[in-house]
């Protein structure tokens, strides 16, 4: 199953995604707030089966909204079903 952001609400202060199938079935959800110099990441994925999907969608995402800001903190918990996936990797690669 292939899943996409589809924008709910995008303003200069946050953003709420929805994370939709191919069906434009809501399967999930990305809440992103900015605040000076911190980027608040919340996302959940209901469907375990794509969870490898979700990470790829959301890493690239957050990336380059970090790039506006080079000095942002990035703070991030993700979700798929009841368990937690971490960008760990993805954090290291920025220092």
């Amino acid at each position: 199953m292939e899943i996409y952001f589809s924008p709910e609400v995008i303003t200069p202060h946050y953003q709420i995604l929805n994370v939709v199938d191919s069906k434009n079935k809501a399967v999930g959800n990305l809440a992103i707030l900015f605040n000076d110099k911190k980027l608040y990441v919340y996302g959940i994925l209901e469907e375990e089966g794509v969870g490898a999907d979700f990470k790829d969608l959301v890493t690239p995402y957050i990336k380059g909204l970090a790039k506006s800001n080079p000095e942002t903190d990035i703070l991030c918990c993700l979700y798929v079903g009841c368990k937690k996936i971490e960008l760990k990797e993805d954090e290291e690669e920025k220092k």
